[in-house]
């Protein structure tokens, strides 16, 4: 079984709660024995795959096998082209690990529905949204590359996982994937 869900703000990855204020995927009411492949920090929202099948979590979390993830960011302030080359380059050194080349393009009016609660909004600061391609997961990697430039995530959605995307799958819900979807995420 491979599920996708929509995982909301705030919410864990993973079934135990831990102490904090998050709550956890059991609140998204998914099957018995699905765990998830992966993680998205309880600030972050979008994309997370779960499933029952041990062999996955290898074939699409390992870098080499080239799984790409789309991410959308809104960042505090408007990169250049030149931020937008070096987060491409490969050349960031994020405590102590060189990250992997990915794509970075702006991109205009994501139509994202407003995020609960609203990110923190500034007078005199503009801020922008980036999207990145990324083909490997450290941990907090896309902030860590956005405050490597000089421009903070505010905002983190992952919209996509290979091919498949979040396409209407609303905060907190979820749907196991058909062989045709399950296709697309493992699609280069």
């Amino acid at each position: 079984m491979l599920i996708a869900l929509h995982k909301p703000y705030g919410v864990l990855s993973q079934f135990t709660n831990d102490g904090s204020i998050y709550q956890t995927l059991a609140s998204c009411k998914l099957p018995p024995k699905v765990y998830p492949i992966g993680r998205l920090d309880a600030d972050s929202e979008g994309l997370l795959l779960l499933t029952d099948e041990p062999e996955l979590n290898r074939d699409l979390l390992l870098p080499e096998h080239g799984h790409p993830r789309r991410y959308h960011a809104q960042v505090e302030g408007i990169p250049d082209e030149a931020d937008l080359e070096l987060l491409q380059s490969g050349t960031l050194i994020i405590q102590g690990h060189r990250v992997l080349p990915c794509k970075a393009r702006f991109i205009s009016d994501p139509k994202h529905a407003e995020r609960i609660p609203p990110i923190r909004q500034r007078k005199h600061i503009p801020d922008s949204w980036i999207e990145l391609t990324l083909h490997e997961g450290k941990n907090r990697q896309v902030r860590r590359m956005t405050a490597a430039i000089g421009h903070p995530t505010l905002r983190l959605m992952r919209i996509a996982i290979g091919a498949f995307t979040l396409n209407g799958i609303k905060p907190g819900s979820w749907h196991e994937l058909t062989n045709e979807e399950r296709l697309l995420v493992f699609a280069r």
